[in-house]
């Protein structure tokens, strides 16, 4: 890094450049650092607050640190309020992560002199538990912080799993309490709880609009329905399936509550058998879409196929669909009878028996549908031509790999290529499956 009273040449490190080159060249430099850029040298002490300060924030934080020691104006920057607005914490343990992590006198430093700066924070860890330990030591000492927007972010299992519940609520609570403003939080795959939930509800009801916290075993329905009973203004949200109730589904569509704008509901099953999935009335469905009609509706399944009876017989408004485990011609049966709102379908894997009818019948009724992305299945090319054919250009992602279409006597594969990019409108092929 070069030091403050260091010239650096910004015009002739091309002599050959023609005189054209040279003039769009220097109203560049002009157009970024005004006149003195006209010059034939420039003073990096120089250069305006504003500019040093978006330099910085595309650094590391030790980066930072390093260029805030080249001058007395680069330091003052360092410690502008704007630059430690938005931060991401890494903690990881050397031997085992990946990671690079964030250094302890760093963070000590930041915390000292910047926490009450500090709105948009994210901690990112390794699986150790140390390092999840360590997340919640830091948020345990941000008693002065003003947090809008708060992310626990687990490159891995276990992670903060493997941390006490009681440690974990404590240094939740310390952030809840405190900050008052809080309006976005992502906490997956940590031990959450109720008691968590209602500190939240009661110190930030009236600023929280989004809420993540799929997978997080110690929050049952009741914690879920007293943010959405008082945190009328919650817009996004985003949990398990085994707390998602007709009871949470009335209270989002109270006439206090503002539009929900999206659902995301993940469906997941480790062990087949062990998890009882329990069914959601469609009246429950009707008054979400009929207080927020333009909300979007996400599921992520991961399940065996045995475990999909409870889903899909009667009419459900789900708009995104992602099948990440084998699901039955049934099953997609019932999607094309029963999912009208559906606008993107992603199916990982079927079987040997090919899709034809049950893809026929999605694009009959799913008049929205735009995007489709099949996996390890089966669908003969006429029965494919046939349901672009119904979908027309309105099918903006397209992504089906090769192996899943099976030529038969009207179609070859560079047949069907050309007929279906007719009926999208434009060029088409489907996906290769990598070599490696």
């Amino acid at each position: 890094m070069k030091r403050a009273g260091h010239k650096v040449v910004v015009g002739t490190e091309a002599p050959q450049t023609s005189h054209t080159s040279k003039k769009q060249r220097t109203h560049f430099y002009g157009s970024v650092f005004g006149d003195s850029a006209l010059c034939p040298s420039m003073d990096w002490g120089s250069l305006p607050h504003h500019v040093i300060l978006r330099v910085f924030q595309f650094l590391t934080l030790v980066d930072r640190a390093r260029a805030s020691s080249v001058c007395r104006r680069w330091n003052e920057v360092f410690h502008i309020p704007d630059l430690w607005r938005r931060f991401e914490f890494e903690l990881s343990q050397p031997a085992t992560s990946y990671l690079k992590s964030t250094h302890p006198d760093l963070i000590q430093q930041i915390i000292k002199r910047h926490a009450d700066h500090l709105q948009y924070v994210s901690f990112k860890v390794d699986s150790s538990t140390e390092s999840a330990e360590a997340a919640c030591d830091i948020l345990s000492q941000l008693v002065n912080c003003s947090i809008k927007t708060l992310g626990l972010i687990s490159t891995a299992k276990p992670s903060f799993m493997n941390v006490s519940k009681a440690h974990f609520a404590s240094a939740l609570t310390v952030v809840f309490v405190n900050s008052k403003s809080l309006s976005s939080i992502k906490v997956d795959d940590t031990p959450l709880d109720d008691p968590s939930l209602k500190v939240l509800v009661a110190n930030n009801s009236d600023t929280l609009k989004l809420l993540k916290m799929s997978s997080c075993p110690h929050v049952s329905p009741a914690g879920i329905l007293c943010v959405a009973d008082q945190c009328h203004g919650l817009k996004e949200l985003a949990l398990n399936y085994y707390i998602l109730s007709d009871e949470l589904l009335l209270a989002l569509s109270s006439e206090k509550h503002v539009d929900l704008e999206h659902l995301r509901i993940d469906v997941v099953s480790e062990n087949p058998g062990q998890v009882e999935f329990h069914p959601i009335k469609k009246q429950s469905w009707d008054a979400l879409v009929k207080h927020s009609p333009k909300v979007n509706i996400v599921m992520y399944f991961f399940l065996y196929e045995e475990e999909f009876d409870v889903f899909f017989w009667e009419e459900t408004p789900v708009t995104h669909l992602y099948f990440g485990r084998a699901v039955s011609k049934a099953m997609l049966g019932r999607i094309g009878m029963n999912c009208p709102r559906l606008i993107e379908l992603v199916v990982c894997a079927n079987g040997l028996q090919p899709l034809d009818q049950e893809l026929i019948q999605i694009a009959q009724r799913c008049k929205n549908l735009t995007a489709m992305g099949l996996g390890e299945c089966e669908v003969t090319c006429r029965g494919f031509v046939e349901f672009v054919k119904m979908c027309g250009g309105r099918l903006t992602q397209l992504s089906i790999m090769e192996e899943v279409l099976i030529p038969d006597s009207d179609y070859s594969l560079d047949r069907l290529h050309l007929e279906v990019s007719k009926h999208l409108g434009r060029m088409w092929f489907p996906d290769m499956m990598p070599t490696w």
